[in-house]
């Protein structure tokens, strides 16, 4: 993906700050009695873009009311470039519509507008509950495949450069990897034409195994066909009856694994300390590694805590990259 240079203009606890590319500034120097003008460097531009994933807010959606479509009002007010959309934070509307041609159309035609409306620009889809791509039944698998192409073709209407797709279906590792393959293949050969970009991202059971993952990237070879590394899904199996991980992956090896066939990155956090950290994750070595493969696209901020506001916690984790930044090599 090309870069494109932009200033992003955001306001931190009611102080306009701007993101500008390195510039120099005057600053006054006392030293013994002596008083000179030394100029000073600001912190370089990141290598990256900074977009917004739209399950940032899901709270704020769900719980209280607020309606999806203004996403793109406040990632702009938040200092963001980009939007990363989440499919199921448009249901009920296009559940109960079953995904029809119509709704699919007004979904398209309504973040289009905001999008233009407030200069955002449309990055990416993430689709969930249209069935299991990697899936043993090809019955099913074909049916999963052709759930997905409207979201292909809204993407495309929507000038994203790509859709992320879950894998999940069979937790047998030699079964999984030969459906993964077959499911993307066929869903990539669709979305080819149409120029779209089709996206796993490590999102629990097998797909979070990042060796077995890149195996799929490996044996599906195709241009139009990568992978979303997230800096914290990488939990295979949960306990029972709860959301506690049980078997988790190493998320520096899967991060490193996945790096080579990235199209899209997403900064995952959920607990800062008192220097502004992720408590979890060391995000200096992750954007080193991100920046080593020679990644220049967009990192999406996914922040899914709950000790900040959903607002709080998308500003802590954008300054925490912006931060990060400046200290890789």
């Amino acid at each position: 993906m090309k870069r494109r240079n932009f200033i992003s203009k955001t306001t931190v606890a009611g102080v306009g700050v701007t993101f500008l590319g390195a510039y120099a500034c005057k600053q006054t120097k006392k030293e013994e009695g002596k008083t000179e003008e030394v100029e000073e460097t600001s912190p370089a531009e990141p290598f990256f873009e900074l977009s917004l994933a739209q399950w940032s807010i899901h709270r704020m959606i769900r719980e209280n009311g607020v309606d999806p479509y203004t996403f793109a009002e406040k990632a702009k007010k938040w200092g963001f470039k980009g939007l990363e959309y989440v499919s199921q934070l448009y249901n009920p509307e296009l559940s109960d519509a079953d995904y029809s041609e119509e709704a699919m159309a007004a979904f398209v035609e309504k973040s289009n507008a905001e999008a233009k409306k407030h200069g955002m620009e449309n990055v990416l889809i993430m689709i969930d509950g249209q069935g299991n791509l990697a899936v043993s039944d090809e019955a099913e698998r074909n049916e999963t495949v052709e759930k997905h192409k409207k979201w292909v073709d809204a993407a495309a209407a929507m000038g994203c450069h790509a859709i992320r797709v879950n894998l999940n279906g069979s937790d047998v590792p030699e079964e999984w990897i030969q459906n993964s393959v077959d499911g993307l293949t066929k869903l990539a050969t669709y979305a080819k034409d149409k120029g779209i970009n089709i996206l796993v991202e490590n999102h629990g059971g097998l797909s979070s195994n990042g060796e077995l993952h890149s195996q799929v990237m490996e044996k599906v070879n195709m241009e139009n066909v990568g992978t979303l590394p997230d800096f914290g899904n990488f939990c295979m199996t949960r306990k029972p009856d709860s959301w506690e991980c049980e078997v988790s992956y190493d998320k520096y090896k899967g991060v490193k694994e996945l790096m080579p066939y990235a199209k899209a990155v997403s900064a995952k956090s959920n607990v800062f300390d008192s220097n502004g950290n992720e408590e979890n994750i060391d995000y200096v070595k992750m954007l080193q590694m991100v920046k080593d493969n020679g990644y220049t696209g967009y990192i999406g901020v996914e922040y899914e805590g709950n000790v900040l506001s959903e607002e709080e916690g998308i500003i802590a984790t954008r300054d925490l990259l912006l931060k990060a930044a400046q200290k890789v090599v």
